[in-house]
């Protein structure tokens, strides 16, 4: 495991807005996750701005830390990862296939979401990088239903050993149990930047949590949801795109990214 400077880590906590526990158990760890959502974006524009995505953990912390930017699973949920072993978790990554709509699970590779134990022996799956998702870690070996304020999810083991994450019914992702290296989702970084068949190419994506509900800016289109109400708007022009990514995002942007094939889809995964 790769040690991280103490200054990056201290900025990192900065950056979400959080104290450095003194402890590293449960509570922390719900802390933690619920002001990640609520400050790093999850996020696309890399790809539609030119910008190598790269599954290395300094790389990402330059990204998620010093440029003040998101992304998607592989680049904030390994952030998260390296800032939670600093803190003193234990922390595996496990490989998931996202279910589509007809009820099918996508490519290996897919999705990256964590394994982390706390100093108590606790485990938990944390996940900031799936979008709109649970506010807070699961209990990992809970197989009943856990309240969140993001909806009723359950984990659900399948006939072959892997795990079902459910949110209201509905299947999100397949686990496996596996514990993976970083080098593993390559090629499942690879395929969401470049593959037709997925949507990232297809569509401009920054969204995070709000403490009234959610945000997110598929330019120009900007979606507020608070509570159960949604509005949608269409920004004025470039300059009030780039004032949206700035004021509600914190992402600072000379050049605007553009979708250049494909259609819009502004749902967060």
């Amino acid at each position: 495991m790769t040690t991280h400077e103490p200054a990056t880590i201290d900025a990192y906590l900065r950056r979400i807005g959080a104290e450095r526990p003194g402890r590293a158990d449960a509570a922390a760890l719900r802390e933690l996750h619920l002001r990640h959502l609520r400050t790093v974006p999850f996020e696309n524009l890399s790809i539609h701005l030119g910008e190598p995505v790269v599954l290395d953990e300094k790389a990402l912390l330059d990204k998620v830390v010093g440029a003040r930017r998101g992304g998607f699973c592989y680049e904030v949920n390994t952030a998260f990862a390296v800032l939670l072993r600093e803190l003193g978790y234990r922390v595996e990554l496990l490989q998931g296939r996202v279910i589509g709509p007809d009820g099918k699970p996508g490519i290996p590779y897919d999705h990256m979401a964590l394994l982390v134990e706390t100093a108590d022996g606790e485990r938990w799956l944390a996940d900031v990088g799936f979008g709109d998702h649970s506010h807070h870690p699961l209990v990992f070996e809970a197989r009943d239903d856990q309240q969140d304020p993001g909806g009723v999810f359950r984990i659900v083991e399948t006939a072959d050993g892997d795990l079902d994450v459910l949110r209201d019914g509905k299947p999100q992702y397949r686990l496996e149990l596996r514990p993976r290296e970083l080098v593993d989702f390559t090629a499942g970084a690879w395929y969401h930047q470049t593959s037709p068949e997925s949507h990232f190419p297809r569509s401009l994506i920054c969204s995070r949590l709000t403490e009234e509900g959610r945000i997110t800016l598929s330019a120009p289109k900007l979606i507020t949801r608070v509570g159960g109400e949604r509005e949608e708007r269409i920004l004025d022009g470039e300059d009030e795109v780039r004032d949206a990514y700035r004021e509600l995002f914190g992402i600072e942007l000379d050049v605007l990214p553009v979708v250049r094939s494909g259609n819009p889809n502004s749902d967060p995964r």
